[in-house]
This record gives C-alpha cells, sequence and structure tokens, in this order.
C-alpha cells in the first residue's frame, strides 16, 4: 500500500493542514493500493504564497538557465519513464506497453519539443512601428490535470509555465497521484529552485475551487469535462483572471469510398479504442460515405471483435479497463442509451467481456445506423464506443461534423489531396488528423466551441503563461536625445 499523506510546497514535502484521506484504486483488481491525503484550501494558500515568494526571483532568470533547468528536467524523465508507466498503468488501467511508450514517454517528449520552442522565443521584438514588445511571465499559475492521461496534460502545463519563468500550483487528478508524486520528485532531482514548482493533492470543489479563486493566481489552466471547465470559469472571474480550458469532444471521422478503406478503417477503430477510449480527441463518429458503407461497417465489426481486452501489467497491444466503476456505469448507460436510441448494434454491448469479471472492463462496442441526433452521437461517452453515421455528399459529411458542440479534433480519410485539402478547411476543430496521420509534439492542441479555449504545446503553449507589455524603443529615444543621462 502507497501512502501519500504529504504535498510538495516550497521545494519540501510536507503534510496537509486538515486533509481527508482518498483510496488510490487499481482499475484492473478493483482492490486498493493506497491512499493519498487531498487538501485544503489552507494548503492551496500556503502553496501560493511559496510560488509568489518564488516568483519575485524566478522570473528574472536568464532564458539560458531555464533551459538548463528543462533539460535537466528531460533528462530526469527519460530515466524514470518505466517507473513512471509503471505507476500510470497501475493507478488508471493503461496497458503498461502503451503506459511505458505512449502514456509515460510523453513527457520528455514535450520537453524536447519546450525545449526547441523556448530556444526560438523573443522574450522583446521590435515592432514595424518602431515600439517594443516584452514578453513576461504571467505570475503564479493554477495548474489542475485529468486522470486519463495524467503526465501528457502535467506536461503540458508545468513545462511551459516554467519555461517562460511563471510559476505554479499544480492540481493533478486525486484518481491519478501516484504519478503526479512521481513527477514532483523528477522536478526537485532536475534542480528547480524551491516553490517554482508545487503540488497540492485534492478534489475540484475544495483544492481546486481554492485555486480559482485565489487572488494572488494570476491564471487558471484546466484540462477535464466542460461541465468542470465551466466551474473553473466561473471561479475564475471574481479576480478576473486568465482562464486556458481543454475540454471535451465528440471528434468525427470522415471516411470517403476513396480512400483505403481496410487501412483507414482498421486505424479508425483502433484509434478509438485507445486508451479503453478515455481520450478527449478520440474519433468516436464515423461518418462513411454511402457508396462504401457496408463494407465499412464488415471491417469496423471485425476490427472490434478482434480488439485484445486484458490484464493492463502485461505487455502487448490489447486496452484494459475503464479507470474506476462511476465510468463504467456511464458508459454502460451510454450502451443502452444507444440501444433505446434505435441505433444498430454492430460489436460489443452490455457487461464485461468473457473472463473479465473482475476489474472495469467493458465490450469494445461498435452501432451502425446511427443519426446525428442521438445521444451516443452527441454526449462524450469516454469509452471504447464507436457511432458510424452514413452520409451521401461532401458537403453533408462536413455539415454533420460540425453539427457538435465540441470542436477538439476531427479526423479525415481520403485518396485525394485536393479533398483532403478542401475539407480540412472546413471542419470546426482544433486539429485535423488525415489519413492516420496526426500531429507532432510541438505543435499546438486544443478546441473551437466548447471543446475550450487557448492552446497547448509548443511556442503556442509557451505565450499562454506570457503576458505583453509594449514600450517606446528607448535606444532610439537615447539616439533622439530625448534623455539627459546614460
Amino acid at each position: 500500500m502507497k501512502t501519500l499523506d504529504k504535498f510538495y510546497i516550497d521545494g519540501a514535502w510536507t503534510a496537509s493542514q486538515g486533509g481527508r484521506e482518498f483510496p488510490i484504486m487499481n482499475p484492473a483488481t478493483e482492490g486498493q493500493i493506497g491512499t493519498v491525503m487531498l487538501g485544503t484550501a489552507d494548503d492551496v494558500n500556503r502553496a501560493v504564497v511559496a510560488a509568489s515568494k518564488a516568483f519575485v526571483s524566478y522570473s528574472k532568470t536568464t532564458k539560458a538557465e531555464r533551459l538548463a533547468l528543462l533539460r535537466a528536467l528531460q533528462q530526469v524523465l527519460i530515466a524514470r519513464n518505466d517507473e513512471m508507466g509503471d505507476a500510470i498503468s497501475q493507478e488508471m488501467g493503461a496497458p503498461i506497453t502503451l503506459a511505458r511508450s505512449a502514456q509515460a514517454g510523453c513527457g520528455h517528449r514535450h520537453a524536447a519539443a519546450f525545449i526547441t520552442a523556448l530556444e526560438a522565443l523573443e522574450e522583446q521584438q521590435s515592432l514595424p512601428n518602431g515600439d517594443i514588445v516584452q514578453m513576461d511571465p504571467i505570475g503564479v499559475c493554477g495548474l489542475i490535470t485529468p486522470w486519463n492521461w495524467p503526465i501528457n496534460q502535467i506536461a503540458q502545463k508545468v513545462m511551459p509555465a516554467l519555461a517562460v519563468g511563471a510559476t505554479c500550483v499544480l492540481k493533478p487528478s486525486e484518481h491519478t497521484p501516484l504519478s503526479a508524486a512521481l513527477f514532483s520528485e523528477c522536478v526537485h532531482e532536475a534542480g528547480y529552485p524551491a516553490g517554482v514548482f508545487n503540488l497540492v493533492f485534492g478534489d475540484g470543489p475544495t483544492v481546486g475551487s481554492a485555486m480559482s479563486r485565489h487572488p494572488d493566481i494570476a491564471m487558471m489552466s484546466f484540462t477535464g469535462s466542460t461541465r468542470a471547465g465551466a466551474f473553473v470559469s466561473c471561479d475564475s472571474s471574481e479576480t478576473v483572471k486568465r482562464v486556458a480550458l481543454e475540454l471535451g469532444g465528440k471528434s468525427a471521422n470522415l471516411v470517403f469510398a476513396d480512400c483505403d478503406l481496410e487501412a483507414c478503417v482498421t486505424a479508425s477503430v483502433s484509434r478509438c479504442f485507445l486508451n479503453t477510449g478515455q481520450g478527449c480527441n478520440a474519433p468516436t463518429r464515423m461518418l462513411v460515405e454511402r457508396s462504401c458503407y457496408d463494407a465499412v461497417l464488415d471491417l469496423a465489426r471485425s476490427t472490434a471483435e478482434s480488439q485484445a481486452i486484458g490484464d493492463p501489467a502485461k505487455e502487448g497491444g490489447h486496452i484494459g479497463p475503464l479507470f474506476d466503476e462511476m465510468q463504467y456505469d456511464r458508459v454502460q448507460k451510454m450502451i443502452q442509451v444507444g440501444i433505446d436510441e434505435g441505433a444498430r448494434l454492430l460489436a460489443g454491448g452490455l457487461g464485461r467481456p468473457d473472463g473479465l469479471e473482475t476489474g472495469w472492463f467493458v465490450k469494445p462496442t461498435v452501432f451502425a445506423d446511427v443519426h446525428n441526433d442521438m445521444r451516443i452521437a452527441r454526449e462524450e461517452i469516454f469509452g471504447p464506443v464507436l457511432s458510424i453515421i452514413p452520409f451521401d455528399t461532401e458537403d453533408e459529411a462536413v455539415q454533420i461534423a460540425n453539427d457538435s458542440v465540441y470542436g477538439l479534433a476531427s479526423y479525415l480519410q481520403t485518396g485525394s489531396a485536393t479533398r483532403a485539402r478542401r475539407v480540412a478547411a472546413q471542419l470546426q476543430a482544433g486539429n485535423v488528423a488525415i489519413n492516420g496521420q496526426g500531429t507532432s509534439y510541438g505543435s499546438p492542441f486544443g478546441g473551437y466551441k466548447q471543446s475550450g479555449n487557448g492552446r497547448e504545446g509548443g511556442a503556442f503553449g509557451l505565450e499562454e503563461y506570457l503576458e505583453i507589455k509594449v514600450m517606446p524603443s528607448i535606444d532610439a529615444m537615447e539616439e533622439s536625445g530625448r534623455f539627459t543621462h546614460p
């Protein structure tokens, strides 16, 4: 049993000021593997005080100094990658192969991308009119991250904040504290000054709200559900702080008959099931041209039926369980909704897979003959559930894809480069993948509409944590004799 009863504040692990214990569960066994202490508003305040104090000196560090620290963090994350993957696999059920390669591995890969972005960042720029733009770190940042890709989101928030000279307080998901604690150890090992990075475990209504409402936190960056993001925005409005949100999605995947159907459809279904469907940008709505509809249904069914499911502690390309009982119940409810709405159950369905009676395992499920006004086509299910919708024309496909309150990602399968350019330009989404080719580390990630605002990753991610100051050129003024002293 792992006990996390301290928070990382001002460079040291310190006890809570009166929090409560919360169980850490293994979703594959349904057994408790540890406890984490959830903090209070007083714990948040201690962390903010430490971050505010550290900001005074850290905000004045040079880019070279911050690059050295970021490179050190990158190397620590590489050295502890497998340890991080093990923690993620145990606490949220990602299969160990995925947990070590993609889940943990994204930490040091994001570090590499932010190093490149920081190297290129011009902290002072001249405008065509002669004025000077100065980029300043925004201040103390409150960061709230989810359980489904824990280190990915921690890296996407902590690294750019520290890279530009801001300081931060992190509240990771209370469901995945093992990886967050390990990340804190990595920050410490990398040599960041005390108070620059702080960690407080806690729940949203207590610790999250205390952060959003805190007058000395200059900005909030949140990743999670659209509903929770709205609460963060409301709480933050009291102090008019900057808010960056990466929220839900119901990503459309447009499949045209001129693509390589077998390759594209098989990969698309597998991508929907990745991480057991627990991804905000998962391609959960497959829009299929009617002329190839039946062929696509056959491919989708066979891919779903051949999808391996199993113990996340074992190596392999299988999927694991959902992360907890509440999510399992929600996915089961939504599968029943799809059946009740009249969608055709093509694969999977209710209940656990055969032989997996313990753990929050679900059947990879595919619905056919879905209409875009059905709940299973409009609501984020956050499980391995795919809805397939037919279309007749390209314009209809684009209309269906954009008919959503979300706009995080879209996917496009076509054999025509001309069509790819034309359709991608019309999709209302922050990211578009084409024929299985997604975007790379260092590119901005974020969404349109209720999928959030702001961007994470690379140069755009750095900008989220910077304030813009404009002034006349002092050099030009000096040259023109506007000063009486040097």
